[in-house]
């Protein structure tokens, strides 16, 4: 009998990869993108501002995900914006200061974005953008002014989002092609309550209900987009919120039944099966089943279902929104200079900083030979030193790995192509690949390579696939001793950070559901913030687990807080709903929230980790 090897956790992730349906949508966008604005530009005789735009249009489509039109403008737009600065900042800078007063303001820019990374994925991407954008312009050289650059850069970014704004969905024929990603974001909803339904009672209980937590936060961020009207304007739209806003009892009413964990019949997850097909084929429930109302929760359920039927049976939707996150001013900074913020900061610093310089040198000793260029010695540690990209040694050996791999495909192409037209022919097959290459690092890092490397060939440089291949394994070495190097303050400061941000949201939702507000909306938006917190927090941990001991026993127990986070608000939201159908809590809903209540203050304090003192029902 064979015995499976157990990897370990540093390893396995640098070898696991996403799975799923191919995003032909995105890979549409890639192919029209990245090659067609390198070929205009070829043909104008503007090929520096068209690698520069091509540059741009590649590292929006690393952020073309799955999602709505209106969160592609925030998703794509904003970190195209903070290139631009890059890129303006990088080329000023490296036009008009010498080696030490450049170093020293990139390492500026480091410690910037690295605060702001800490925000959020879209302030992460952001950040990237800003430093790699700098890197470029202070590295690769050319005649145009910083102005042009940053124009060009937005030019590439914004074609690509025209055409993620423009082009349909293949397939899409339900309704309005134009929220056909909050369609399935919506229906998708629906589906993720029929498999927590499924298997309430069982071990795959759990699991079920972080996907609903999932599908619930895709939804709501396509649902709350930036808009140029305060409400949908039409009313495609406004059914979509409507049909929304009716899975939130849903999912609360299942996720109450999840915690109590007494088996169901098959019958409780046709509902919402039925209401997830009428939300892809933008049509009518058709007969619900008969209502099973034995339980409270099971009487929510059914009373929730009859409320979702009788909003998806109306011609069109009211101008109710969903609940959108709400972060203030307040909540940004706390983030950014909190212990997370500070920490990924000192360490984006040091990293860009250090890779700057050594490049520099490099760059004054004639090392890259020929060429002019010195970008990517710090933009390979922009990306090694993202902590969202996975554990440090897992994104160390996929960028060397995917380095390696791809300089040698494209030395491979570079001998038998022609110039420039095969050239921008492999740039357009990397473009459109880029979508697909997302989900891994190492396979995203190997067509990034060869796109780049055709690009600067384009533009007159000549071949340089082994010192690309020498920059990247001397950032990879260079990241992994400022990863672990000692820095002020605590070491996990960004785990803590999102454990306590979720403390404090699982606080405000208990306090509200204990006081017996009538305030449905609010509930629904605590409920949603307490989940979406908790979500947060149990991926970094996951990332952080999965670094190499060194730096995995810094985070030790974390996971263990994190749970008793998740049943505390597992019960908050059964109390919830016996709330609404009762109008009093059970001796064993007050018994779990002290005893809950209890267990995180001690392992709190245990970890240094900063949780309000969680009220008590009476």
């Amino acid at each position: 009998m064979s015995r499976r090897i157990a990897l370990p956790p540093w390893l396995a992730h640098a070898l696991r990869a996403q799975r799923g349906p191919v995003p032909w949508s995105a890979v549409t966008r890639g192919a029209l993108a990245a090659g067609p604005l390198l070929l205009t530009a070829v043909l104008l005789h503007r090929t520096s501002l068209g690698v520069v735009a091509t540059i741009a249009a590649m590292l929006a489509g690393i952020n073309d995900r799955p999602g709505s039109r209106r969160g592609a403008v925030r998703r794509l737009g904003v970190p195209a914006a903070a290139g631009a600065i890059g890129l303006l900042a990088g080329t000023y800078g490296g036009a008009h200061l010498a080696a030490v007063p450049l170093t020293l303001l990139l390492a500026g820019l480091g410690l910037v974005a690295g605060g702001m990374s800490a925000v959020g994925p879209v302030a992460s991407g952001a950040g990237t953008q800003l430093l790699v954008a700098a890197a470029i312009g202070a590295g690769m050289p050319v005649a145009e002014a910083g102005w042009q650059r940053a124009l060009a850069f937005l030019a590439g970014a914004g074609w690509l989002l025209v055409l993620r704004l423009a082009l349909p969905t293949p397939g899409a024929i339900a309704g309005d092609y134009r929220f056909d990603g909050e369609r399935a974001a919506v229906a998708a909803v629906y589906d993720a309550v029929a498999d927590l339904l499924d298997a309430v009672g069982s071990e795959a209980a759990g699991g079920r209900r972080a996907a609903l937590t999932a599908a619930l936060d895709h939804a709501q961020d396509a649902l709350t987009g930036p808009r140029l009207r305060r409400y949908a304007s039409s009313a495609a739209e406004r059914r979509l919120h409507t049909q929304y806003a009716a899975a939130l009892p849903l999912a609360e009413a299942a996720t109450a039944l999840a915690w109590a964990g007494e088996p169901m019949s098959a019958r409780a997850a046709e509902g919402p099966r039925r209401l997830a097909v009428a939300v892809r084929d933008n049509g009518g429930t058709g007969p619900l089943p008969a209502p099973s109302r034995s339980a409270p929760a099971l009487r929510a359920l059914d009373d929730a279902l009859l409320r979702a039927a009788e909003a998806f049976d109306r011609a069109e939707g009211g101008e109710q929104r969903p609940p959108a996150r709400r972060r203030g001013p307040k909540e940004i900074l706390r983030a950014a200079l909190g212990s997370g913020g500070r920490e990924y900061g000192l360490r984006v610093a040091v990293c860009f900083g250090a890779s700057a310089a050594i490049a520099q040198a490099l760059h004054h000793a004639r090392w890259y030979g020929q060429h002019q260029h010195w970008y990517w010695l710090p933009a390979t540690a922009v990306f090694l030193v993202k902590p969202d990209l996975g554990p440090l040694a897992s994104r160390v050996l996929c960028r060397a790995a995917g380095t390696v791999l791809g300089a040698l495909v494209f030395a491979g192409f570079a001998a038998v192509l022609p110039r420039p037209e095969g050239l921008i022919a492999l740039v357009a097959v990397c473009g459109a690949l880029v979508p697909v290459s997302t989900r891994h690092f190492a396979a995203q890092t190997a067509v990034v390579t060869v796109l780049v490397l055709a690009l600067v060939m384009v533009g007159g440089e000549p071949q340089a696939s082994v010192s690309r291949i020498g920059e990247t394994l001397l950032a990879c070495a260079l990241v992994l001793i400022v990863g672990h190097l000692p820095m002020p303050g605590r070491r996990g400061g960004g785990v803590r950070a999102r454990l306590a941000t979720a403390g404090r949201a699982a606080h405000a939702y208990l306090a509200h559901v204990l006081s017996e507000s009538d305030d449905r909306g609010e509930r629904w938006a605590l409920r949603r913030e307490a989940y979406r917190t908790l979500a947060e927090a149990r991926t970094a941990i996951a990332l952080a687990e999965a670094e190499l001991p060194a730096l995995a026993r810094h985070t030790e127990g974390t996971d263990a807080v994190a749970a008793v986070l998740e049943r505390l608000v597992d019960t908050t939201t059964a109390c919830a709903v016996h709330l609404d159908e009762t109008g009093r809590l059970t001796a064993q809903h007050t018994r779990q929230l002290g005893e809950l209540a209890a267990e995180l203050e001690h392992g709190g304090q245990r970890l240094g980790v900063v949780v309000p003192r969680m009220p008590v029902a009476a």
